[in-house]
């Protein structure tokens, strides 16, 4: 009788409960305001899509509809014109386009690799361990946020040339630098508090070191913000024309060659735009590829232990 009783407003609880969530649940099923949410989404989702849109149609465009005036948003006599002409610019041009290309994926490939790893390497100690000095340099790391690369030009080009890095061959006045972003630190510092100190101090119980624990514990938790800083990085690298570091035309980027091209006003309008579409290729492929553990980024980003 003393367990019946004792049971007894156990269960009434978890009924009110149950109760409770179903009617909150019904609550937020109602249709007019799943079509509301939807409408607005989609509303948003069609204004930040317009400009991607209009680089795909304006790509199509002959060069005569760049001067038509009120201008046209969409094509009226779709050409493939723009492409053959890029074609035949990257062609008659004295590096091949292969070589071009692999500049950028070889940039983008080493400095998302090595960035991942220092990024998250960094992150592990300054979010689980306790040290002297670590509020500072969680500090640091969110003041960098703060300076744009227009700010820092100047002086990352002075230390570039005392270190020799200008047109290296190896590419590393553009590597290097890229190496020294503190957006992936930050990112992995607030999603690394997501994970429960007793699943690191249980390691380290089994005997596990700093770095097993890091390597064989830490890390497989953190496949979803190590897909959105792959994302990031990868992106942000693969844009990168720096001709301010490389002057040597074989050693310059993809970017790099097709601004030369599309550089020559409104004549090129429709080269450039058929460039940029050819650009936007890689990034595009990479984010539909991590987007699922970029949403459980997100989802997870602010549950603390």
């Amino acid at each position: 009788m003393a367990q019946a009783t004792i049971k007894a407003p156990k269960i009434k609880y978890v009924k009110a409960v149950k109760k409770q969530n179903a009617k909150y649940r019904r609550s937020n099923r109602s249709i007019g305001g799943g079509v509301g949410v939807f409408i607005i989404l989609l509303t948003f989702a069609i204004i930040m899509a317009l400009p991607l849109i209009f680089m795909i149609i304006s790509s199509f465009k002959p060069q005569h509809e760049f001067f038509l005036f009120p201008p046209r948003f969409f094509v009226r006599d779709p050409t493939l014109e723009n492409f053959r002409i890029m074609g035949d610019a990257l062609s008659n041009l004295q590096v091949p386009f292969e070589r071009y290309f692999f500049n950028s994926a070889w940039i983008s490939v080493v400095t998302t690799a090595v960035y991942l790893f220092i990024a998250t390497l960094a992150a592990y100690p300054l979010s689980k361990h306790e040290f002297p000095g670590k509020k500072g340099m969680n500090s640091m790391v969110q003041l960098a946020l703060m300076f744009t690369p227009a700010i820092t030009a100047v002086p990352q080009f002075m230390v570039l040339a005392g270190l020799g890095l200008i047109d290296h061959p190896f590419s590393l006045g553009i590597i290097m630098p890229a190496l020294a972003s503190t957006m992936g630190v930050f990112l992995c510092v607030q999603y690394l508090e997501s994970i429960p100190n007793a699943v690191i101090e249980s390691a380290k119980m089994d005997g596990a070191g700093n770095f097993r624990t890091y390597w064989q514990v830490v890390m497989p938790n953190c496949k979803p913000i190590i897909m959105t800083i792959l994302i990031f990085q990868f992106q942000a690298i693969w844009q990168v024309g720096a001709v301010n570091v490389v002057f040597t035309e074989s050693l310059k980027t993809l970017p790099a060659a097709m601004q030369q091209i599309a550089t020559a006003g409104i004549a090129r309008a429709g080269v450039g735009m058929a460039a940029g579409l050819l650009l936007i290729i890689p990034p595009v492929l990479v984010f539909t590829i991590s987007q699922a553990k970029v949403m459980e980024t997100m989802a997870h980003s602010g549950i603390k232990d």
